[in-house]
């Protein structure tokens, strides 16, 4: 079977290649790949109705298929699901084209490509040269797929070729009142409106000294012929470029157009998976926002407007490089030497670097970094320790848009420049500043010295995307606080966690606010005017703002944390929000949204933390971040699991360094253990216990268990089973507590004795009512346990008097290291009926009967409870007999 297609969202021209292309096929199917155009299908119904009858897709068998006509299209993606036919055995491929070529192009038997103005030009040649002639409703679609596609011959891609074919048309019998009706259409009302719309929406950019505008609209349903308003809204504004990008229900239409040689569309359209001309192209997104859209679209212009080699002219040389094992100090005194602020590392130094490259490069070391070790009095370890690793590097021949994603976008200050593995010179920000330096308005104000960025510095604005993923109230609440620090005279911007799960659309109502100005005078205020408790803590600059609802708010002075020594508690210091970022654990935590009214959801970005959030990579702001602080270590395990993310080789190095360093023997106790119960309190804690282990972290969380304490299967198997028992628990539903931390810390335990435990707890200064559940716990459990084992076969009262005493957290730790079923089963039972159960008869029961208060109530009592566990007592009255039974009353009316 022979079927004849084209791409998703036919237009005239590819409607009119399927029907030439059947006069050269005429044995074979009209099949479209999707939808058409809305003015498309308009003239099929009105004009078009009864010429050709078109296969529905659903009602073809692709595995029959043995020759696929493609018409105005290579690209395989845009046939849908006929795909699928390139795989039949033997299929034989036929493709009719006017694009130009691009990567992933289809390659067919007989290919028949001419870049003229449509592929409705190519047919019409072809037919000539058949001497196949027409009927005048065929001539006028052929001519409504030329003039549409060459933009009534206005269009760039126009060709001497695209005329003499209308010609040819038109002698066939062409009607160019059906032509104008459909091609050159005055806007309706409607439209006109939509084109307003766009005006007010358009934004320019200046990329390379060329401008390109760029409008974006959101409507709730499909619209057509966006393509008339955009090419409208071209000429009335003499644009060069334009890019429309239309969120309209589930998906985002792109249409662009450009006048210019400086800037091809078709390249960047077809980076969104659509295609089309350097003049004329579109594309349908999925799977974006409008904001990721523009993001990537903008990011796409950079690369490719105007590119030119410019790497070799503006790069320095020759450069100065240190050795792996060149210490801090020495680092230092060359950076002091040669007044340069950042040393590339390499295998070994040239001889004479004048005329000699050095070799491949291992890494970089900062003057920043060497001389924050140097404070640390680590100046005598190599460089090779804190050097960083994850560099990237350009070749000579690297164009501005690629040093800019270096330098801009990924924040790296030096750039080497390699050739076969060896450094031929490096490019700083210095080097780009001084290249745009005579085009100020066009210089990326990201290249100014940190100090000199004020805070909107890589900025976004996310209120939309606020608006769509917070509930209202806490939408209020946030315009609030920026309201009140207007007042103020402060800055507030909501920090850290909150925004980084704005992003990966995770709920978080943790709400950190950052003060730029007087953070505890703020707090104060916010709380007079929501009626609201304040708690002060004026050592840090930090409050607790509690809501009337009980939701807390904890607001922070923006501040500069430093350390006077490795593992030292911070010194706090008055900053602002650009500092107060830095001081953060990792550069997805490290983003801000502004909260004043006139600035309200921008985002702050320092850091390319969305570069790293979108890489799902967990990365320290600088070499040192772990040896100031070793509880960002199990912060940083804790995160890569939780958030399936990954710790970067770089940052992993340099955890490995601070274990090496033994910086966890100064550590300040209950900081590391409030970090170790967050691990525990994951809903899965074994891989980041694994991932700890591949750290050789235990060493310094269990010191004393030494060999006991491995990662093997019993090990896994206990902590598997703790998992399970935890998770049973919760779906229980029940209204009781149970700190799962401690089922697991009892776990990793498991091997340990009481000794070992007590350890723990004044290594980590627990409570004391904390140390003597732990210990009290994995006492009796551990006894019990044994017993059970001894005990193959147990009635519920012995059950229920042998686990009473165990509380929730034993029990499941109980459930984690039984070596038998039954003590599993004897565990569930207990929990679910046994642990409730209640005698049918009270005190006041047995006064009636005759028996006088004391010890003998309880005796009595608990033999009921217990007969009633093992199926003897059923009813109160059985109760009543069973005590009179076995307790009978002596005459005198006492008792027994």
């Amino acid at each position: 079977m022979e079927v004849i297609t084209t791409h998703l969202n036919a237009d005239f021209d590819a409607l009119a290649s399927m029907v030439a292309a059947k006069k050269l096929y005429p044995g074979a199917e009209l099949v479209f790949a999707g939808s058409q155009e809305k003015v498309l299908r308009d003239f099929l119904a009105q004009e078009f109705r009864d010429l050709y009858a078109f296969k529905r897709l659903r009602h073809l068998d692709l595995d029959k298929v043995t020759r696929l006509i493609v018409v105005d299209t290579r690209q395989p993606n845009r046939i849908g699901a006929l795909q699928e036919c390139l795989n039949n055995p033997g299929i034989e491929l036929h493709l009719y084209d006017h694009h130009p070529d691009t990567a992933g192009d289809m390659k067919g038997d007989l290919e028949v490509v001419d870049e003229v103005g449509s592929t409705s030009t190519i047919f019409v040649r072809l037919l000539q040269e058949k001497n196949i002639g027409l009927t005048s409703d065929e001539a006028t679609l052929l001519a409504l797929g030329i003039y549409e596609d060459t933009g009534m011959f206005l269009y760039s891609n126009t060709t001497g070729e695209d005329l003499r074919a209308a010609s040819w048309l038109l002698e066939q019998g062409a009607n160019l009142d059906i032509v104008t009706q459909f091609v050159s259409q005055d806007l309706s009302t409607r439209q006109v409106g939509l084109l307003g719309n766009l005006i007010k929406n358009a934004v320019t950019y200046t990329i390379q000294s060329v401008e390109i505008v760029i409008t974006k609209l959101t409507l709730q349903e499909y619209v057509d012929s966006f393509a008339v308003i955009l090419h409208r809204l071209m000429v009335m504004e003499n644009m060069d470029v334009l890019f429309g990008l239309i969120l309209m229900g589930e998906r985002i239409y792109l249409i662009a157009r450009s006048r210019i040689p400086e800037v091809n569309v078709g390249i960047i359209a077809r980076d969104f998976g659509g295609g089309g001309h350097a003049s004329a192209a579109s594309a349908t997104i999925k799977d974006m926002t409008l904001f990721e859209a523009e993001e990537k679209l903008v990011h796409l212009l950079h690369r490719y407007v105007r590119p030119r080699a410019i790497a070799s002219e503006i790069m320095s040389s020759p450069v100065i490089t240190v050795t792996p094992d060149v210490s801090i100090n020495k680092a230092n005194e060359l950076l002091t030497r040669y007044n340069v602020t950042v040393l590339p590392v390499t295998a070994s130094a040239p001889e004479n670097p004048e005329e000699e490259a050095p070799p491949n490069i291992l890494g970089m070391i900062s003057r920043r970094v060497v001389e924050k070790a140097i404070f640390h009095k680590l100046g005598d370890l190599p460089v090779s320790d804190y050097m960083t690793t994850e560099i990237a590097t350009v070749p000579s021949n690297a164009t501005l848009a690629d040093i800019q994603e270096l330098i801009i976008g990924h924040r790296q200050r030096l750039i080497p420049v390699v050739e076969q593995d060896r450094i031929v010179g490096v490019i700083t920000r210095t080097d780009l500043l001084n290249l745009l330096v005579n085009d100020p308005s066009h210089l990326p104000r990201d290249l100014l010295h940190e100090d000199e960025q004020p805070s909107s510095t890589r900025t976004r604005n996310l209120t939309t995307l606020l608006a769509e993923r917070l509930d209202r109230q806490i939408m209020e609440l946030l315009q609030r606080i920026g309201l009140v620090a207007e007042e103020l005279g402060s800055h507030a911007f909501v920090v850290g966690g909150f925004v980084r799960d704005l992003f990966l659309h995770i709920r978080n109502l943790d709400l950190d606010i950052v003060i730029e100005g007087d953070g505890i005078a703020f707090a104060k205020e916010l709380a007079k005017k929501m009626n609201a408790g304040v708690r002060t803590h004026r050592k840090f600059g930090t409050a607790t703002v509690i809501m009337p609802d009980g939701m807390r708010i904890d607001v922070a002075t923006a501040r500069l944390e430093y350390y006077e020594y490795p593992a030292a508690m911070p010194t706090v210091e008055l900053s602002s929000i650009k500092l107060d970022l830095y001081r953060r654990d990792f550069t997805i935590n490290a983003m801000a949204i502004h909260l004043n009214p006139d600035r309200f959801g921008v985002l702050v970005d320092f850091f390319n933390s969305q570069n790293d959030l979108k890489r799902q990579r967990i990365s320290v702001l600088h070499n040192l971040s772990f040896v100031e602080d070793p509880t960002r270590i199990f912060r940083a395990i804790r995160f890569e699991q939780r958030l399936d993310f990954q710790i970067t080789k770089h940052s992993e190095k340099l955890i490995r360094n601070a274990v090496r360093m033994k910086l966890f023997n100064r550590f300040f106790g209950p900081r590391f253990f409030n970090e170790l119960q967050q691990i525990l309190s994951e809903d899965n804690p074994i891989p980041a216990l694994k991932r700890m282990a591949e750290f050789d972290l235990f060493q310094f969380l269990w010191p004393d268990l030494g060999h006991r304490l491995r990662i093997d299967r019993r090990f896994i198997h206990v902590l598997t089973q703790a998992n399970k028992a935890v998770s049973w628990f919760k779906l229980l539903y029940l209204d009781e507590q149970m700190d799962q931390w401690m089922v697991y810390l009892l776990g990793i335990m498991s091997r340990a004795g009481v000794k070992e435990v007590i350890n723990f707890c004044k290594r980590f200064e627990l409570p004391e009512k904390v140390e003597k559940k732990l210990v009290r716990q994995k006492a009796e459990a551990d006894r019990i346990a044994q017993d059970m084992l001894r005990r193959p076969y147990m009635k519920p009262s012995e059950i229920y008097w042998l686990l009473r005493d165990l509380e929730n957290e034993g029990l499941l730790y109980l459930m984690a290291i039984a070596r038998k079923k039954n003590i599993q089963k004897a565990v569930s039972l207990y929990v679910t009926r046994l642990d409730n159960e209640q005698p049918m008869v009270t005190g006041r029961d047995l006064q009636e009967l005759g028996y006088k208060p004391g010890p003998l109530f309880r005796t009595i009592l608990n033999h009921v409870v217990e007969s009633q566990l093992n199926g003897v007592i059923e009813t109160r009255d059985q109760a009543l007999d069973f005590i009179r039974t076995n307790y009978p009353l002596k005459n005198s009316g006492g008792r027994e």
